[in-house]
């Protein structure tokens, strides 16, 4: 008897934001899991469309959501930017919602949060326990996306997940991280007092990992490396890639007089008592959930992470 081969197509992926850094991270693996559709204003975006200004038109319905689009790594400094951050991360996602609707809702979506809405500066293994007291417009914004995003998908009976990832590793990091790589670089990066403090790095590709897991259980949950490493080990990862000396060490009397030296130029110096302390406080958060309750297991970062 003949058998007759049945063809199964793979589901279809909204992706917000996927175009930019976690995109070309996690595009590797999304790829062979489903059929991928970008969503935004870059050039290299399927669906052209700007979130915090409009409704995206879109023509079928999605199996899943990875709602990326964010505004991050920018210290406001106007009311203007700061009304910034609630117009893409808040009523971006509204907009996205409202568009979602006359497609049909999916079974699953999957919202790219951060560990700033527990508004922690130090800590050590914060849990999603944690009171969500984060301050500044970034904070406030995706935690009101966030409760936006837990009605919305109760109204319409898709399975949530919410990710709070801590500090991103992967091929052209942003923020932080690809400050200490231009900093190794032009060899003016310096670690304080052994490069002891330890801050939770991710894995950017891990997004796309714990994905599947994820779209079937659904919840909120902390996403960061087990191993947590000190700056001094990354930063010594990165000068060995680039082919670069150690970064030297300065002891912590010295940081201290170049951050008063800071307080009295202004926000311009690249070190000042806030930033010197922010920079010497471990801040780290526990995935322990995510591993348990997800079967996930995080890549080893200092391992993985290329530049």
């Amino acid at each position: 008897m003949c058998k007759l081969n049945v063809y199964n197509p793979m589901e279809k992926l909204l992706f917000t934001g996927g175009t930019g850094f976690l995109g070309k991270n996690v595009r590797p693996i999304l790829d062979k899991l489903y059929e991928v559709i970008t969503c935004g204003i870059m050039p290299d975006d399927m669906i052209k469309a700007n979130l915090a200004k409009e409704v995206p038109e879109l023509d079928q319905h999605y199996d899943v959501v990875l709602h990326a689009c964010g505004k991050a790594h920018v210290v406001p400094k106007t009311e203007v930017e700061k009304q910034a951050f609630f117009d893409v991360n808040y009523t971006g996602t509204v907009h996205l919602c409202n568009a979602l609707e006359k497609v049909g809702a999916p079974k699953a979506l999957i919202f790219i949060s951060t560990v700033a809405v527990y508004g922690c500066e130090f800590g050590e293994l914060i849990t999603e326990e944690h009171p969500l007291e984060g301050d500044t417009p970034y904070a406030k914004s995706k935690i009101m996306a966030e409760e936006y995003l837990n009605n919305w998908c109760k109204k319409h009976n898709v399975v949530l997940g919410i990710l709070r990832p801590s500090l991103l590793a992967g091929k052209g990091a942003p923020g932080n991280l690809g400050a200490m790589v231009n900093g190794v670089r032009k060899g003016f990066y310096m670690n304080i007092a052994g490069g002891k403090v330890v801050k939770s790095i991710l894995m950017a590709e891990d997004i796309a990992r714990i994905m599947p897991a994820l779209v079937e259980k659904g919840g909120v949950y902390n996403v960061c490396d087990t191993f947590q490493p000190t700056f001094g080990q990354i930063s010594n990862s990165i000068a060995k890639q680039l082919g670069k000396s150690k970064p030297i060490c300065i002891p912590m009397w010295m940081a201290k007089c170049m951050a008063l030296v800071g307080d009295l130029l202004g926000t311009r110096a690249p070190i000042n008592s806030y930033k010197l302390e922010k920079m010497t406080k471990n801040l780290t958060f526990s995935n322990e959930k995510a591993r348990k309750e997800l079967g996930w297991e995080p890549l080893d970062v200092l391992t993985n992470y290329k530049i």
